[in-house]
C-alpha cells in the first residue's frame, strides 16, 4: 500500500521511489498478490457482521457528540479538535511538532522547526479550514485541496504524478507498486464515480475510498494525508461534525496498526480489514469525545477529591482521556516524562480508581471513570 513517509529510518518507515518500467496498464492486486487486467477499476470489499455492529455504534455516539458540539463549549472544542487532525495527520507522516507548537504557529507565532515541518502544519491547516468548501464527490476540488495541503514542499501542486512509483519499507523492501502514472487519471475518475453511484452506507464508502486512495498513490507526496482529509470531507456528508473530529489524532495513536489493516487488507485483495480498522477508530474517537470537558471536571471534582495526585498526574489523565490508546511511550512524548516516570503516574491513576485497562497493552484502550 502506498502511503506517505513517516518516521524515516525506523522499522514502520514506508518510503516512496521513481521506478521506469511498469509490465501492466490498467491492474489491481489479487489476494495473492499478482496483477490482473480490469476494464474498470470498482473497487473489491467485505463489509463484516463487526462492521455492521459498528455503524450503529456510531450512530448513536454521534448524537451524544453533536449535543457536547452545540453546548457552550462547542466552539472551544472545534478549535482543540483542529489543532488535534493537524498534530496527527502530519505526525503519522514523520511531523515532530507538538500540538503547543501548532497552537503557536497558526497563532503566527515563531517557532524552533524545520522549514518543510512548519509548512507541512501550515498546508494542513488551510486544507482542513476549506474543508466545507470541497465537494467530495469532484475531482476538480480534490486537486485544489492537495495544492493547498503541499503548498511549499512539492513543485506538482494539485496535480497528478508524472511518473511511476513503488514504496519501500524501513528495510529496503519493496511492499507496493503503484499503478503506472498514465492510468491515474482514469483510475481516479472510476474512484469518484463509485463514490457517487454507490449505495452503501457514507461510513463504508469513506473506508474503502480512502484505502482505494491510498492504493492508487495520484500524487508524488501528500496521498496519506489526502486519504484521511477527504476520508473526513465524505463523512461530514453524513453529518458535519465529522469535519470536527480528530480521528487522525486517533490513527497517529495506533498507527502500526493502521498500516497493519493496509497490509491485510491488500493481502487479502480487498478493503475489509482497513473498514474494519477505521471504523473502530471513529467510533472510539467519538467515545473519547463525549460528555463534560475532563478540565472542567478536574478543576470542579478531581483536585478537591484526589489530594493525593500531583498537577503532573492530572495532565496525563487529560492525555489519557483525550487519547484512550495512548500507550506510556506516547505520554511521555505530550508531557517530557521517560516511559518509566508516566508509569508511576499511571499506576498512581489506576489506584485512585480513575483510570483502568480494557483489552491488552498492544490493542486495547484506557477507560477513565469520572462520576
Amino acid at each position: 500500500m502506498a502511503l506517505d513517509q513517516p518516521n524515516a529510518g525506523s522499522i514502520n518507515s514506508w518510503r516512496t521511489f521513481a521506478y521506469e518500467e511498469v509490465s501492466k496498464q490498467v491492474f489491481r492486486l489479487s489476494g495473492k498478490g499478482e496483477f490482473t487486467m480490469s476494464e474498470k477499476y470498482i473497487p473489491l470489499y467485505k463489509v463484516s457482521g463487526k462492521a455492521m455492529n459498528m455503524i450503529a455504534d456510531i450512530a448513536a455516539a454521534v448524537e451524544r457528540y453533536r449535543i457536547l458540539l452545540e453546548g457552550p463549549d462547542g466552539v472551544r472544542l472545534r478549535k482543540i479538535n483542529h489543532v488535534r487532525t493537524i498534530r496527527g495527520t502530519t505526525a503519522i507522516e514523520g511531523n515532530t511538532l507538538t500540538e503547543d507548537q501548532i497552537t503557536a504557529i497558526l497563532s503566527g507565532k515563531r517557532v524552533v522547526g524545520s522549514k518543510r515541518e512548519i509548512d507541512e502544519i501550515k498546508g494542513a491547516h488551510e486544507a482542513y479550514e476549506a474543508i466545507e468548501s470541497f465537494n467530495p464527490y469532484s475531482i476538480d476540488d480534490m486537486l485544489k485541496a492537495h495544492g493547498l495541503l503541499t503548498k511549499g514542499l512539492v513543485d506538482r501542486l494539485g496535480k497528478f504524478r508524472n511518473c511511476n512509483v513503488g514504496v519501500m519499507d524501513g528495510f529496503g523492501n519493496v511492499v507496493h507498486m503503484a499503478p503506472p502514472f498514465a492510468n491515474v487519471p482514469t483510475l481516479v475518475k472510476d474512484l469518484f464515480e463509485w463514490l457517487a453511484d454507490s449505495e452503501d452506507p457514507v461510513l463504508i464508502k469513506s473506508c474503502v475510498f480512502h484505502y482505494e486512495f491510498e492504493f492508487i498513490h495520484p500524487f508524488i507526496d501528500g496521498n496519506g494525508r489526502m486519504g484521511r482529509l477527504w476520508q473526513s470531507l465524505i463523512l461530514g456528508k453524513l453529518h458535519p461534525l465529522f469535519e470536527h473530529l480528530p480521528v487522525e489524532n486517533m490513527v497517529y495513536s495506533n498507527q502500526q496498526n493502521y498500516y497493519d489493516a493496509i497490509t491485510a487488507s491488500t493481502n487479502a485483495g480487498q478493503s475489509g480489514p482497513f473498514i474494519d480498522f477505521m471504523l473502530n477508530e471513529i467510533y472510539l474517537t467519538l467515545k473519547s469525545h463525549q460528555g463534560e470537558p475532563l478540565h472542567d471536571k478536574l478543576h470542579d471534582k478531581l483536585h478537591d477529591n484526589f489530594p493525593q495526585l500531583s498537577e503532573k498526574a492530572f495532565e496525563i489523565l487529560e492525555i489519557i482521556w483525550a487519547n484512550p490508546t495512548f500507550n506510556a511511550e506516547k505520554i511521555g512524548e505530550r508531557v517530557s516524562l521517560s516511559q518509566r516516570q508516566v508509569k508511576t503516574y499511571i499506576n498512581a491513576l489506576k489506584l485512585a480508581g480513575l483510570i483502568v485497562r480494557v483489552g491488552s497493552n498492544k490493542t486495547g484502550y484506557w477507560k477513565v471513570n469520572i462520576e
